[in-house]
Order: C-alpha cells, then structure tokens, then sequence
C-alpha cells in the first residue's frame, strides 16, 4: 500500500476538492449551457457516510486539505453534517467551502461551529442587473449578506472569486479591488477556463489577467507582491498599499501552475478526476469499503495524470495530446 500520493512528475497530492451534488440554484454562463442540464438522480450521489469513508482511506496518505464544491454545496441538505464528519477524521487539517453565497447567511454559523475552515464566494459582479444576467436571476444583496455573515462567524480567510470575461465583468476590476482595501477579503480574480466546450466560443469571453495590473497601473494604484499565502489555491497574490486584504491572479490558461498541482477531485456520483481538464475518470463507488482498494485506484487515477491540461492550446486552436472533458463545471466541482 502506498505511503504518499505521488504522481510520476513527482508532485505529491495532499489536496482532494469533493463535489457534493451536480446542482445549483444559479445557472452561471460559463458553469451551465443556456440550454439547462440534466442532473443525476439522487442514487447516483455519493452519500455523506460514502464520502467519509474515502476521505479516511486517503488520509493515512497524506491528504491533508479538502475543498466541499457543487454545483452549489449549500444546496444538499444537512452540510454541516459532512463537515463534522470529515473534520473528525485524524490527520485533516482543513476544509473549505466553495459557494456563491447565497444561502450562505442563514448556514455560516452552523459550519463554523461543525469545523469549515475556510469559505470561497463566488462573486462575478457587484451590479445587481449584471450579477442577474451572469447567474440567470441570482440577488447580489443575498451574496454580500451571506459575506457580512461569514466574517461575523469567524471563518478567515474569505475569498472573493471573480471570473473574468471580457465585455461582461472586466470594467469592474477596480470595485473588487478597492473592496480590498477596507475590508479583510482577498479577492481572486479567475480567467475564463474551456471546461465542458466542444466549441470555441469561450474564446469570445477569454480575457487574460494582466488586464487587472494595467488596471491598478491605470488608475495609480501602487501595489506590491506578496507571499502571504491563504489556503491551497495557485494564485499569484498582491496588495494595495495601505489594503486589508489582497487580490490575485489565476490563470489556469495563459500561465498554467500544473507543475506544482497538489489536487485531486472526487465528482459527486463518484469519479476521481485527476485533471480537471481531461476526460478521465475512474469510479470509485464499488470500493468503498476496501480502504487498500480505494488508495489503489487513487494511485491508479494519478498514474494517469498528465504534465499540463493544455488549455493554452486549445485558446490557440493547436491539437492536444488528451480528449478535454465535456462535462461541465458544476458536474466536476471545479
């Protein structure tokens, strides 16, 4: 039996992001098609007590970290459950949560007090109407409650994560960024990724992130790197002078951090993805129960993971070596 999760790049795993459901109460342009999905039934979700059982198989090998994703996580009954669940697991040392929000207000106690660490706001817009449109009917008001509440709850750090499209969201850059400078937020600004596209049509909405430096260098706003890091995220972090909080880029597309990837993703109906990019996949439901026989498939699911995604690549239009998936963000997790 393995001892660590390794890959033969040599990148040690210790991180695993677990989707909890496909579904969401927002339809996000570039999470869901405009045409709607449709969602597994609930007997092909993992349980909360058959995510807890890979979760114990995983951490005599180091992981560490777990990441609580959707669809919209808050939308699955009883989450707070799963967190007591799996912060009583010896070895776990942290566990986050990547939400939009908008439940948020009413459950942030509950998940402090049942042992969430962290939380990630999804968060692409600060005008009501636009917010609207990019979620297809969601309530920035609801959002910035459930941020009030979760720092009024303890959790820190808290994350804003801000897609950036081009011609949507991108004359917002520096609203995010002065919200870092009163309040104790670190603001993520994310580039448009092609997960789920057959087409190229993510392109028209691609927009790379040296659009926010020229942005702080535009409006003379003098910024400084920093090393300050918060959580397991890639991001490249930076503060304004005098600011709370910070911003930072990620740039899975025109920088990727692949070289340093300490992730794994276990999807709601139970497939370890080892790249959120590429097609693979590997069922781990029929072992649960067989804590050996789950690292193995572990092991087997990292052996297959590639160098890069190569998602700069598909924005040039260059063939890949491996098939993108064509599953959609919010079935993956993220």
């Amino acid at each position: 039996m393995p001892t660590q999760l390794v890959d033969k790049y040599g990148r040690i795993h210790d991180y695993l992001r677990i989707s909890v459901t496909d579904r969401c109460n927002l339809r996000c342009v570039y999470c869901m098609p405009e045409e709607g999905m449709t969602f597994e039934p609930d007997h092909r979700i993992l349980r909360y007590e058959e995510i807890t059982e890979v979760v114990k198989a995983l951490a005599p090998l180091g992981v560490r970290k777990l990441r609580i994703t959707g669809g919209e996580p808050l939308v699955r009954k009883g989450l707070d459950r799963l967190i007591a669940m799996l912060s009583a697991i010896p070895g776990i040392e942290d566990i986050a949560l990547s939400t939009n929000g908008i439940y948020l207000a009413a459950f942030a106690p509950a998940l402090k007090e049942a042992g969430l660490t962290r939380v990630n706001i999804s968060l692409d817009s600060l005008v009501p109407e636009r917010y609207a449109r990019i979620t297809g009917g969601g309530d920035v008001s609801k959002v910035l409650k459930g941020l009030q509440a979760s720092r009024l709850a303890g959790f820190h750090p808290i994350k804003l994560n801000v897609v950036l499209m081009k011609g949507v969201n991108d004359d917002e850059v520096e609203s995010f960024l002065r919200m870092t400078l009163e309040q104790p937020i670190h603001i993520r600004f994310i580039e448009y990724m092609p997960v789920g596209y057959e087409g190229a049509g993510w392109k028209a909405g691609y927009m790379p992130l040296t659009h926010v430096l020229e942005t702080c260098e535009r409006l003379g706003l003098p910024y400084t790197a920093t090393r300050e890091v918060y959580g397991n995220g890639p991001a490249e972090s930076y503060r304004l002078e005098g600011a709370a909080g910070t911003f930072g880029l990620i740039h899975p597309v025109s920088d990727h951090f692949c070289g340093s990837c300490n992730r794994l993703r276990l999807t709601a109906d139970g497939n370890i993805k080892p790249c959120l990019y590429w097609a693979d996949e590997y069922q781990v439901r029929k072992h649960i129960g067989d804590p050996a026989a789950i690292a193995a498939l572990f092991m087997k699911a990292l052996d297959a993971k590639p160098e890069t995604h190569e998602m700069a690549r598909a924005l040039s239009g260059e063939r890949m070596s491996h098939a993108p998936t064509l599953r959609r963000m919010s079935q993956i997790g993220g």
